[in-house]
């Protein structure tokens, strides 16, 4: 006969009888599938049981398997009444026997045998439970429910956990349920009998499914995996389950809903509580310390089921023993909830296509994965026929010759050459595991190399009573730590320096455990722990404060290229979408944009960018950052007050961030510019006048930039460059600030207009403020006037602005404000409507009262003297002597400014200085402005 089975391979009948009678059974099979029914019956007494049962129904369903799957779930729907029990009991028995024979043919993969036991199991549960509901509601007993609520089951989610979630069902598994109801769907008032209707309702749903007739059984059902199973009814409000895991949830029970999937009942309510749950099950940083409390829970396993002593494959546990399914299952696991809560393709159930995933971003290597899956298939298929005997729920390896030899006889296999290979395979999952959970737990203590011991005693001593050491279990993981952290501390070239920068970035973090987890699953990282704080204090600083950055160093691509403005929109428009609330994407925003500014900090003082780079990445990273929230201010604002007014406002950068470079410690020079058009007020809940509309707008939105919450804060806000600075309103109109600038605006406000630049707000207005800024600027002016004030501006800076020192390249005569004015002034005077210093010197040579040769020279001398800047900032967080930031700190500066070393550095400096402060002067004091008009 022709069949719709593709068979591949057949087993052999451990008993040839049993499997000649099961063949009897079904005369309409010939060849290959008479032969599969013998050899699968011959092995398997369960199989001839249900061959008997279902001999009129088999042989049409061998033809067209699919079809007969089909079937089996359409017949399920249709049950109603005293008909559902044992209509579900004989569907039961059709799919075992349908999928076993499919599966033993090797008609059917791995994933299609689990995906129609897990599908049969939702269907189950989905059919039972809304027949419950039904009841209810017909006697009254669910306040406020209609015959309309039983298609989404009254608001009762049944939530699939384990294998039923990850559509991984075993062949004779119970299915693990947690039953939630949305206390919404009913009246305060009512919650009590509703809940009471609910936890009703799930108890017959279970006993629907799992109570043994004369028909059998459907499923074993597990709610255990609910919140506090000891005290907690079967059935609980979401609000409550929500309210124990934000305040009690344990790591497994994270580790359980990775696969938690709602598979019926009310499908979408069950999406809305998973959906709640994301912050408790991916945790916003690597968490590492993951690593242990799934290492504990996998000795209490063993212990509690004696699974943990030496390898016998007769009699091994094929889930919980020592090489598993378990142990791949929290290897993948443990690694998806490390990483799972940064990169949201790595939250999947499935542990076949967790690993892949796994593989692909570099946290598992690809070969690791590879000989996983496949042993992971292997295993999983012993387990089931282990489990087709005689429908046992267990998963151990029969300890008989017998026994052992029924499997065989399953599988096709010699029992010798079969306990081999199962053998080699839980040996090599357990090598490949095992070492993840507990790398070097049995290790003694490394010894501290000699040199440690100079390092201060009294400084180390001092350690156990920082918040981060004093509890137990940070104070232990530490311990481990401690002598690689010491001994990386005394190979560099000042350990006392390093050591006492190290203490200071241990004393400021607030707790240890979770970073402690990450630098011993990632030794590396101490590499650059001790690099940063053995050269930049104030990175270490910053640091201990935001360790949560270090998770970007290990995505893999850290210290790669820098991206660009288009794919740091793209990052972090995603980032945001993953938020549920205005409060929560500003954080994310904070957090997204600590870790960048570390990458920037990081590659310079790696030497991999210099401070030019530098500069124009932090540049680049502001303007993102205002432009991806300026539009979330705006919204959040609209909810309020009703959307902007005409075309909106535009965010106009001055300063160094308009030129597009500043550093590390910056903050952001803006003027917020808005047009109403001919609107007068809002149109919204409380609408306003446009004038306070917008003024309150910028006031939230410098606030969404400055305010320190919980992330810490963005960038500190400098606005005193508006029109008539902080006299004027915080935000002006398009309007306002032409006429300022065309008619009331002094010299100076004309010269940083030569530096502005839109980077966030209504395309058309930021086109129409360019527009303006390059036509202003190109307007003729008394060349005389323009370098009579800035003269007169260099002179009161110079009062106002006193150098700290030799090292503060930014305040001084012909240091960086000083060239900066210059430059200004040279835009101001030319044509010229670049923003950057040395276009800017090349506008005051084309007006004629500057050489080729000292523009040159202050262009040169300008970029020094940022390099230094940029540096000292890094390395401090303000210009300081050179004495103050230590050996590694001079090491930085001096490889950053191309100099071999600080001394010569120091005297080069100096010497620029004059001779710039010599060129601006001669310049400004030149009377090359009897030239009159530009």
């Amino acid at each position: 006969m022709s069949t719709g089975l593709t068979i591949s391979r057949i087993p052999r009948p451990f008993d040839p009888e049993l499997g000649a009678e099961a063949r009897s059974l079904v005369p309409e099979l010939s060849g290959d599938p008479a032969a599969l029914v013998a050899g699968a019956c011959g092995s398997s007494p369960y199989l001839k049981e249900l061959t008997a049962r279902e001999a009129g129904w088999l042989p049409q369903a061998l033809h067209d398997p699919s079809a007969a799957l089909h079937g089996v779930f359409a017949d399920c729907r249709a049950l109603e009444g005293s008909r559902l029990k044992p209509g579900l009991r004989q569907a039961k028995r059709r799919l075992a026997l349908l999928t076993a024979l499919c599966d033993l043919s090797g008609g059917w993969s791995l994933e299609q045998v689990t995906g129609a036991l897990t599908d049969f199991g939702a269907l189950c549960a989905d059919v039972a439970i809304k027949a419950e509901i039904a009841a209810l509601i017909r006697r009254k007993k669910l306040p406020g429910l209609t015959e309309d609520d039983v298609e989404t089951a009254g608001g009762l989610t049944i939530l699939a956990m384990g294998k039923m979630g990850a559509h991984e069902l075993n062949y004779s598994s119970d299915i693990d349920l947690i039953c939630l109801f949305d206390e919404t769907r009913f009246d305060p008032d009512d919650f009590y009998d509703a809940r009471q209707g609910m936890v009703r309702a799930t108890k017959n749903m279970c006993a629907a499914l799992s109570d043994r007739t004369g028909d059998g059984y459907v499923f074993r059902t597990d709610l255990r995996l609910r919140p506090d199973p000891a005290v907690t009814p079967v059935c609980l409000a979401m609000e409550a389950a929500e309210r124990y895991y934000e305040s009690l949830g344990r790591t497994w029970e994270r580790a359980a809903y990775i696969k938690a999937r709602p598979c019926a009942g009310d499908i979408a309510a069950g999406e809305r509580f998973l959906n709640t749950l994301r912050p408790f099950v991916w945790r916003r940083h690597l968490d590492f310390a993951a690593i242990q409390d799934a290492h504990d829970i996998r000795l209490r396993i063993r212990e509690n089921k004696g699974t943990g002593g030496a390898l016998h494959v007769p009699g091994h546990d094929m889930k919980l023993g020592r090489g598993g399914i378990r142990e791949i299952e929290f290897f993948t696991q443990t690694r998806q909830l490390i990483a799972g809560g940064r990169d949201e393709t790595l939250r999947l159930r499935g542990t076949v296509e967790g690993l892949a995933a796994l593989a692909a971003k570099g946290w598992v290597p690809p070969d690791t994965a590879a000989t996983l899956t496949a042993h992971y298939r292997a295993h999983r298929e012993v387990e089931h026929r282990i489990q087709m005997v005689h429908d046992a729920q267990t998963h151990q390896m029969p300890k008989s010759a017998d026994g052992i030899a029924r499997i065989a006889c399953l599988m096709d296999r010699n029992p010798e050459d079969l306990l081999t290979g199962i053998r080699g395979r839980l040996e090599e999952v357990h090598a490949l595991t095992e070492g993840f959970f507990s790398p070097g737990a049995a290790a003694a203590p490394a010894a501290l190399p000699a040199a440690s011991a100079e390092l201060d005693g009294a400084v180390i001593a001092r350690w156990p009573t920082y918040p981060a050491l004093r509890s137990s279990r940070g104070a232990r993981i530490f311990e481990r730590l401690k002598p690689e952290l010491l001994a990386r501390v005394a190979k560099t070239a000042k350990p006392a320096e390093t050591l006492v920068a190290l203490d200071g970035f241990l004393a400021g973090l607030p707790a240890g455990v979770q970073l402690f987890s990450l630098f011993g699953a990632n030794p590396q990282l101490i590499d650059l722990l001790v690099d940063i704080a053995g050269t930049s204090r104030e990175l270490a600083s910053f640091l201990s404060r935001n360790s949560g950055v270090f998770d970007a160093v290990i995505g893999g691509s850290f210290f790669d290229p820098w991206p660009g403005a288009d794919r740091l929109r793209a990052e972090l428009q995603n980032r945001l979408s993953q938020e549920s609330d205005y409060e929560a994407r500003l954080d994310g925003t904070r957090r997204w944009c600590k870790e960048w500014h570390f990458r920037i900090g990081v590659h310079h003082l790696r030497g991999l960018i210099d401070g030019q780079q530098a500069g124009a990445q932090y540049a680049e990273l502001a303007e993102v950052v205002i432009a991806g929230i300026a539009p979330e201010v705006v919204a959040q604002f609209a909810r309020k007050h009703g959307p902007p007014p005409g075309r909106g406002a535009a965010v106009l950068a001055m300063g160094s961030l308009g030129a597009g470079q500043i550093h590390s410690q910056s903050d952001l020079d803006m003027i917020v510019i808005y047009d109403p058009g001919d609107a007068e007020m809002s149109e919204g809940k409380r609408p306003l006048a446009t004038r306070p509309y917008y003024a309150r707008l910028t006031q939230a939105f410098v606030t969404a930039l400055s305010a320190p919450m919980a992330q810490g804060r963005l960038y500190e806000v400098d606005m005193r460059l508006r029109p008539s600075g902080t006299q004027g309103p915080v935000a002006v109109s398009l309007a306002g600030f032409t006429l300022y600038q065309q008619n009331e605006a002094w010299v100076w406000e004309h010269l940083a207009l030569t530096r502005a630049r839109v980077v966030a707000g209504d395309a058309g207005l930021a086109a129409e403020i360019e527009d303006f800024r390059t036509g202003f600027l190109s307007e003729p002016r008394q060349q005389d006037k323009v370098l009579r004030e800035v003269a007169q501006m260099r002179t009161r800076l110079a009062a106002a602005k006193v150098p700290a020192g030799v090292w503060d390249a930014k305040n001084g005569a012909g240091r960086m404000m000083d060239i900066e004015l210059l430059s200004q002034a040279g835009a101001l005077t030319s044509d010229t409507v670049a923003r950057d210093v040395a276009t800017g010197l090349g506008g005051a040579v084309a007006a004629g009262w500057l050489n080729d040769a000292d523009a040159e020279y202050l262009a040169a001398g300008y970029r020094l003297f940022w390099s230094v800047q940029c540096a000292a900032q890094l390395l401090s967080g303000k210009a300081s002597a050179a004495e103050t930031v230590g050996e590694g700190g001079a090491q930085f500066l001096c490889r950053t400014t191309g100099f071999a070393r600080l001394e010569t550095l120091e005297q080069e400096l100096q010497a620029r200085y004059t001779r710039c402060a010599a060129i601006i002067a001669e310049a400004l004091a030149t009377e090359g402005a009897d030239e009159g008009q530009h």
